[in-house]
Protein backbone atom coordinates (compact mmCIF):
# COMPACT_ATOMS: atom_id res chain seq x y z
CA UNK A 1 0.00 0.00 0.00
CA UNK A 2 0.80 3.68 -0.33
CA UNK A 3 0.38 6.98 1.57
CA UNK A 4 -2.79 8.44 0.86
CA UNK A 5 -2.91 12.13 1.70
CA UNK A 6 -6.89 13.34 2.07
CA UNK A 7 -8.51 15.71 -0.25
CA UNK A 8 -7.86 19.18 1.68
CA UNK A 9 -4.26 17.85 2.05
CA UNK A 10 -3.65 17.78 -1.63
CA UNK A 11 -5.36 21.13 -2.02
CA UNK A 12 -2.74 22.53 0.50
CA UNK A 13 0.19 20.83 -0.85
CA UNK A 14 -0.27 22.07 -4.28
CA UNK A 15 -1.12 25.81 -3.15
CA UNK A 16 0.94 28.46 -4.00
CA UNK A 17 4.01 29.64 -1.54
CA UNK A 18 2.90 32.50 -0.02
CA UNK A 19 5.45 35.22 -0.32
CA UNK A 20 4.96 36.82 3.02
CA UNK A 21 6.84 33.85 4.52
CA UNK A 22 10.17 34.00 2.22
CA UNK A 23 12.81 35.58 3.50
CA UNK A 24 15.78 36.75 1.44
CA UNK A 25 19.53 36.39 2.97
CA UNK A 26 22.68 37.92 1.19
CA UNK A 27 25.08 35.30 -0.52
CA UNK A 28 28.34 36.40 -1.81
CA UNK A 29 27.28 38.90 -4.66
CA UNK A 30 23.36 37.42 -4.63
CA UNK A 31 20.28 37.38 -2.99
CA UNK A 32 19.11 34.24 -1.98
CA UNK A 33 15.36 32.97 -1.03
CA UNK A 34 14.58 30.67 1.83
CA UNK A 35 11.81 29.90 4.36
CA UNK A 36 12.63 29.70 7.80
CA UNK A 37 12.59 26.22 9.84
CA UNK A 38 10.24 27.47 12.18
CA UNK A 39 8.14 28.61 9.67
CA UNK A 40 8.70 24.72 8.00
CA UNK A 41 7.51 23.12 10.93
CA UNK A 42 4.33 24.89 11.36
CA UNK A 43 3.97 24.42 7.44
CA UNK A 44 3.92 20.34 8.60
CA UNK A 45 2.01 20.43 11.72
CA UNK A 46 -1.13 22.52 9.82
CA UNK A 47 -1.00 19.72 6.62
CA UNK A 48 0.05 16.70 7.58
CA UNK A 49 -1.05 17.48 11.90
CA UNK A 50 1.03 17.73 14.95
CA UNK A 51 1.21 13.82 15.57
CA UNK A 52 0.88 12.65 11.86
CA UNK A 53 4.65 13.41 10.56
CA UNK A 54 8.06 12.54 12.30
CA UNK A 55 11.98 13.46 12.21
CA UNK A 56 14.30 11.52 12.60
CA UNK A 57 18.17 12.55 11.95
CA UNK A 58 19.72 9.76 10.43
CA UNK A 59 23.75 11.21 10.05
CA UNK A 60 25.63 13.97 11.34
CA UNK A 61 28.87 14.68 10.70
CA UNK A 62 31.54 17.27 11.89
CA UNK A 63 33.83 18.35 8.35
CA UNK A 64 35.38 20.95 9.79
CA UNK A 65 37.44 23.32 12.28
CA UNK A 66 39.48 26.04 12.49
CA UNK A 67 40.35 29.18 14.27
CA UNK A 68 39.27 32.50 13.29
CA UNK A 69 39.00 36.34 14.09
CA UNK A 70 35.17 37.48 14.98
CA UNK A 71 34.52 40.85 14.40
CA UNK A 72 34.17 44.03 12.51
CA UNK A 73 36.28 43.08 9.13
CA UNK A 74 38.77 46.13 8.54
CA UNK A 75 39.50 47.06 12.88
CA UNK A 76 41.43 44.82 14.10
CA UNK A 77 41.05 46.29 17.90
CA UNK A 78 36.88 44.72 17.43
CA UNK A 79 38.40 41.25 16.31
CA UNK A 80 38.61 38.52 18.45
CA UNK A 81 40.08 35.00 18.28
CA UNK A 82 36.91 32.82 17.41
CA UNK A 83 35.92 29.59 15.98
CA UNK A 84 34.71 28.46 12.57
CA UNK A 85 33.14 25.17 12.54
CA UNK A 86 30.87 23.12 9.58
CA UNK A 87 28.31 20.11 10.06
CA UNK A 88 26.70 18.39 7.71
CA UNK A 89 23.73 16.47 8.48
CA UNK A 90 20.91 13.85 6.74
CA UNK A 91 17.59 13.71 8.43
CA UNK A 92 14.74 11.33 7.07
CA UNK A 93 10.93 12.95 7.47
CA UNK A 94 8.47 10.21 7.45
CA UNK A 95 4.41 11.36 6.86
CA UNK A 96 1.76 9.26 7.79
CA UNK A 97 -1.64 9.64 6.62
CA UNK A 98 -4.90 7.65 5.54
CA UNK A 99 -3.30 4.96 8.14
CA UNK A 100 -1.46 3.62 5.27
CA UNK A 101 1.76 2.59 4.58
CA UNK A 102 4.32 5.69 6.11
CA UNK A 103 5.76 7.65 3.34
CA UNK A 104 9.67 8.50 3.75
CA UNK A 105 12.11 11.27 2.39
CA UNK A 106 15.44 11.88 3.07
CA UNK A 107 17.49 15.58 2.64
CA UNK A 108 21.09 16.45 3.19
CA UNK A 109 22.42 19.53 4.44
CA UNK A 110 24.97 21.55 6.27
CA UNK A 111 25.70 24.04 8.64
CA UNK A 112 27.90 26.62 10.03
CA UNK A 113 28.93 28.08 13.18
CA UNK A 114 30.84 31.07 14.04
CA UNK A 115 31.76 31.85 18.04
CA UNK A 116 34.58 32.97 20.01
CA UNK A 117 33.34 29.77 22.30
CA UNK A 118 34.32 26.59 20.42
CA UNK A 119 31.03 24.36 22.51
CA UNK A 120 28.78 27.18 21.23
CA UNK A 121 30.15 27.01 17.55
CA UNK A 122 29.65 23.23 17.18
CA UNK A 123 26.00 23.57 18.62
CA UNK A 124 25.06 26.41 16.06
CA UNK A 125 26.36 24.50 13.07
CA UNK A 126 24.88 21.16 14.20
CA UNK A 127 21.11 22.47 14.54
CA UNK A 128 21.70 24.55 11.19
CA UNK A 129 23.04 21.47 9.23
CA UNK A 130 20.04 19.14 10.87
CA UNK A 131 17.57 22.26 10.29
CA UNK A 132 18.55 22.03 6.65
CA UNK A 133 18.65 18.71 5.66
CA UNK A 134 14.85 18.91 7.40
CA UNK A 135 14.06 21.22 5.12
CA UNK A 136 15.43 19.84 1.87
CA UNK A 137 12.94 16.85 2.91
CA UNK A 138 10.24 18.15 3.31
CA UNK A 139 10.55 20.79 0.24
CA UNK A 140 9.84 17.39 -1.91
CA UNK A 141 6.45 17.50 -0.88
CA UNK A 142 5.65 20.68 -2.26
CA UNK A 143 5.36 24.38 -2.44
CA UNK A 144 4.18 25.09 1.15
CA UNK A 145 7.89 23.67 1.77
CA UNK A 146 10.04 26.01 -0.48
CA UNK A 147 9.93 23.69 -3.52
CA UNK A 148 8.83 26.81 -5.58
CA UNK A 149 11.61 28.59 -4.66
CA UNK A 150 14.14 25.89 -6.83
CA UNK A 151 11.95 27.73 -9.81
CA UNK A 152 14.22 30.84 -10.41
CA UNK A 153 11.02 32.50 -11.88
CA UNK A 154 9.41 31.64 -8.92
CA UNK A 155 6.17 31.15 -10.83
CA UNK A 156 4.77 29.19 -7.79
CA UNK A 157 4.99 31.71 -5.40
CA UNK A 158 1.96 34.52 -4.66
CA UNK A 159 2.31 37.85 -5.59
CA UNK A 160 3.03 40.53 -3.16
CA UNK A 161 0.63 41.44 -0.73
CA UNK A 162 -0.67 45.06 -0.89
CA UNK A 163 0.55 48.28 -2.72
CA UNK A 164 2.44 49.51 -0.52
CA UNK A 165 0.79 49.35 2.61
CA UNK A 166 1.72 45.91 4.05
CA UNK A 167 -1.76 44.84 3.80
CA UNK A 168 -2.57 41.02 3.69
CA UNK A 169 -3.77 39.64 0.36
CA UNK A 170 -7.26 38.97 0.60
CA UNK A 171 -7.69 34.73 1.98
CA UNK A 172 -3.88 34.77 2.78
CA UNK A 173 -4.72 34.15 5.99
CA UNK A 174 -5.39 30.91 6.25
CA UNK A 175 -6.86 28.59 9.27
CA UNK A 176 -4.90 25.48 9.88
CA UNK A 177 -5.67 22.42 6.69
CA UNK A 178 -8.69 20.43 8.46
CA UNK A 179 -8.87 22.35 11.53
CA UNK A 180 -10.90 25.25 13.34
CA UNK A 181 -10.13 26.86 16.49
CA UNK A 182 -12.42 26.44 19.48
CA UNK A 183 -15.30 28.76 19.34
CA UNK A 184 -14.13 30.91 16.32
CA UNK A 185 -16.22 30.99 12.58
CA UNK A 186 -15.04 29.25 9.74
CA UNK A 187 -12.40 31.31 7.45
CA UNK A 188 -13.47 33.71 5.12
CA UNK A 189 -11.74 36.32 2.74
CA UNK A 190 -10.68 39.72 4.26
CA UNK A 191 -13.17 42.52 3.67
CA UNK A 192 -11.91 45.29 1.92
CA UNK A 193 -10.75 48.40 4.12
CA UNK A 194 -14.05 50.34 5.02
CA UNK A 195 -13.48 54.52 4.33
CA UNK A 196 -10.76 53.94 1.52
CA UNK A 197 -12.67 53.10 -1.41
CA UNK A 198 -13.89 56.51 -3.41
CA UNK A 199 -17.34 56.91 -4.06
CA UNK A 200 -17.01 56.23 -7.59
CA UNK A 201 -14.75 52.70 -7.57
CA UNK A 202 -16.37 49.47 -7.91
CA UNK A 203 -17.57 47.29 -5.52
CA UNK A 204 -15.26 44.06 -5.95
CA UNK A 205 -16.30 40.68 -6.13
CA UNK A 206 -16.00 38.89 -2.74
CA UNK A 207 -12.80 36.28 -2.76
CA UNK A 208 -12.67 32.79 -2.56
CA UNK A 209 -10.76 31.15 0.66
CA UNK A 210 -7.29 30.45 -0.34
CA UNK A 211 -7.76 26.70 0.85
CA UNK A 212 -10.82 25.10 -0.92
CA UNK A 213 -11.11 22.81 2.06
CA UNK A 214 -12.34 25.88 4.10
CA UNK A 215 -15.07 26.48 2.15
CA UNK A 216 -18.61 26.42 4.67
CA UNK A 217 -20.82 24.19 4.40
CA UNK A 218 -24.49 24.58 3.60
CA UNK A 219 -27.18 23.76 6.04
CA UNK A 220 -28.39 21.16 4.00
CA UNK A 221 -25.47 19.22 3.76
CA UNK A 222 -24.67 19.76 7.28
CA UNK A 223 -27.85 18.45 8.01
CA UNK A 224 -27.39 15.16 5.52
CA UNK A 225 -24.27 14.56 7.69
CA UNK A 226 -25.62 14.76 10.98
CA UNK A 227 -28.00 12.18 9.60
CA UNK A 228 -25.42 9.91 8.30
CA UNK A 229 -23.74 10.05 11.73
CA UNK A 230 -26.79 9.36 13.80
CA UNK A 231 -27.79 5.81 11.67
CA UNK A 232 -23.53 4.68 11.78
CA UNK A 233 -23.57 1.17 14.29
CA UNK A 234 -22.51 2.65 17.85
CA UNK A 235 -18.45 1.23 17.59
CA UNK A 236 -18.44 3.10 14.10
CA UNK A 237 -19.34 6.31 15.67
CA UNK A 238 -17.38 6.11 18.47
CA UNK A 239 -14.42 4.98 16.05
CA UNK A 240 -15.65 7.92 14.00
CA UNK A 241 -15.71 10.42 16.45
CA UNK A 242 -12.38 9.52 18.05
CA UNK A 243 -10.73 10.41 14.87
CA UNK A 244 -12.30 13.33 14.13
CA UNK A 245 -11.63 14.76 17.64
CA UNK A 246 -7.77 13.32 16.61
CA UNK A 247 -7.87 14.85 13.03
CA UNK A 248 -9.19 18.17 13.62
CA UNK A 249 -7.79 18.97 17.44
CA UNK A 250 -10.88 19.06 18.78
CA UNK A 251 -10.79 20.15 22.28
CA UNK A 252 -11.69 17.91 24.86
CA UNK A 253 -13.89 19.83 26.61
CA UNK A 254 -16.15 19.84 23.80
CA UNK A 255 -19.17 17.74 24.00
CA UNK A 256 -20.13 16.86 20.60
CA UNK A 257 -18.22 17.29 17.09
CA UNK A 258 -21.59 18.21 15.23
CA UNK A 259 -21.07 21.71 15.76
CA UNK A 260 -17.52 21.64 14.26
CA UNK A 261 -18.84 19.92 11.12
CA UNK A 262 -19.16 23.15 8.90
CA UNK A 263 -16.37 23.11 6.11
CA UNK A 264 -16.15 21.36 3.17
CA UNK A 265 -12.67 19.37 4.38
CA UNK A 266 -14.87 18.02 7.21
CA UNK A 267 -17.08 16.32 4.45
CA UNK A 268 -14.76 15.26 2.51
CA UNK A 269 -12.70 13.54 5.65
CA UNK A 270 -15.72 12.04 6.82
CA UNK A 271 -16.72 10.47 3.52
CA UNK A 272 -13.27 9.22 3.17
CA UNK A 273 -13.16 7.55 6.67
CA UNK A 274 -16.67 5.71 5.93
CA UNK A 275 -15.71 4.66 2.27
CA UNK A 276 -11.92 3.07 4.35
CA UNK A 277 -14.41 1.39 6.81
CA UNK A 278 -16.38 -0.27 3.48
CA UNK A 279 -19.44 2.18 4.36
CA UNK A 280 -20.78 4.19 1.30
CA UNK A 281 -21.82 7.84 3.28
CA UNK A 282 -25.06 7.83 0.39
CA UNK A 283 -26.43 4.05 1.99
CA UNK A 284 -25.89 5.32 5.35
CA UNK A 285 -28.19 8.06 5.68
CA UNK A 286 -31.62 6.67 6.32
CA UNK A 287 -34.18 8.42 7.77
CA UNK A 288 -34.70 8.94 11.41
CA UNK A 289 -37.66 6.60 12.74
Amino acid sequence: MTCTFSAEQITALSAPLDRAKVRQREQGRSSVSYLEGWQVIAEANRIFGFDGWQRQTIAVRCVAQAERLIGARGTSRDQKPGWCVTYTARVRVTVTAGGLAPLVREGSGAGHGIDVDLGQAHESALKEAETDAMKRALMTFGNPFGLALYDKAQRQVSSAAGQGDGAQRPGGQRTPVGRTAAGSPAAAADSPAQGRTQATAPTPPPSAPADLGQVPLDAVTIQHLHSTLRTLPRPLLESLTRAFRKRFQVPEEAVTIADRINQKCHHDWIETFLVQHQLQPGRAAQPLS
